[in-house]
């Protein structure tokens, strides 16, 4: 990922529209590696995957929303799951139950922690980091990191399933 090495003032940020969207640290931009094929794709199919499960989860399911996990910090994951009703803000500001990151080609597993950590100590659940090229799925909560072996992600309460084989995952 590459830093924008600009200052930039909290309300700016919350003012302004960046294509694609950057992730606020307080302060400086942080651009997101995305608009690649096997990214924009597995995007896609994770999200219209969680979306089949909504009415009978309880869930909604959004794509590159902002989520406020500090007073100054912001991210944006790929996908992002609420449970129950719709936030009452253009922005995230309560944990989402799950946020999902998909790996870019020159995103690192190593560089992705910051960003895990911060949903985590934010209170999101669940988060699911899959590498679209190595079919590589970690699911990450609170107790610890799991690779997922088993082709299958899954959350309790509420209970979401995605099986990886249907992603076409290694494809």
């Amino acid at each position: 990922m590459l830093s924008v090495a600009t200052a930039v003032p909290l309300t700016e940020y919350l003012n302004t529209s960046y294509r694609p969207d950057c992730d606020y640290l307080e302060g400086e931009l942080l651009e997101r590696n995305v608009g690649e094929w096997d990214h924009a794709r597995l995007q896609v199919r994770v999200g219209n995957c969680l979306s089949r499960q909504e009415k009978q989860s309880g869930i909604l399911v959004v794509l590159a929303q902002r989520i406020q996990v500090k007073a100054r910090r912001f991210r944006i994951p790929d996908i992002a799951v609420v449970a129950g009703k719709r936030p009452d803000t253009g922005i995230i500001t309560q944990p989402p139950f799950l946020c999902v990151e998909i790996l870019s080609p020159r995103d690192r597993v190593v560089e992705m922690q910051d960003r895990i950590h911060d949903y985590l100590d934010f209170g999101v659940r669940y988060v699911w980091l899959i590498d679209p090229r190595s079919g590589l799925t970690l699911a990450y909560t609170d107790h610890g990191v799991q690779e997922i072996k088993n082709d299958i992600l899954n959350t309790k309460d509420p209970d979401i399933q995605v099986n990886l084989n249907e992603l076409e995952l290694r494809a």
